[in-house]
């Protein structure tokens, strides 16, 4: 097969469109809500769920959490002290290995970062840690 000056100026042009193509047209509607839109009025309670976050996070920019929730089919994280406090949402097929994850986030400030877990029953468990940040993050 031999590419002709108009099959590559087309395929071109293809990739600039989808290149110049509005985020919201390529991405997943971001999550916006608080936990309480999660929960829709349901009590979370505690279980097998671990929130691993730093202590002390020395840049509010980048802090790294995990999370690991087995028997969970989708799990948020929210940073309840962030303008936006939805900063993190994992869908667990029913085949999946391991129902954990690992994300940096971005915090404003010294504040709480709660995870809030779906288990496949549709009950809700939750976990909350508080991490200090000494400088930077969104808010400055």
């Amino acid at each position: 097969m031999q590419l002709t000056r108009r099959d590559t100026l087309g395929m071109a042009a293809a990739a600039s469109a989808l290149a110049l193509a509005p985020r919201s047209a390529l991405a997943e509607i971001p999550m916006v809500g608080g936990p309480d839109e999660f929960l829709a009025g349901s009590a979370a309670g505690s279980g097998d769920l671990t929130l691993t976050a730093p202590e002390i996070a020395e840049n509010g920019n980048t802090v790294p959490i995990e999370v690991d929730a087995p028997g969970a089919a989708e799990v948020r994280v929210y940073a309840l002290g962030n303008p936006v406090p939805g900063v993190a949402r994992f869908k667990f097929g029913p085949l999946a290995a391991s129902r954990g994850a690992k994300t940096r986030i971005r915090l404003a400030g010294t504040q709480d970062v709660m995870a809030v877990a779906m288990m496949e029953d549709g009950s809700f468990i939750q976990a909350t840690k508080n991490v200090k940040v000494t400088i930077g993050g969104c808010g400055g």
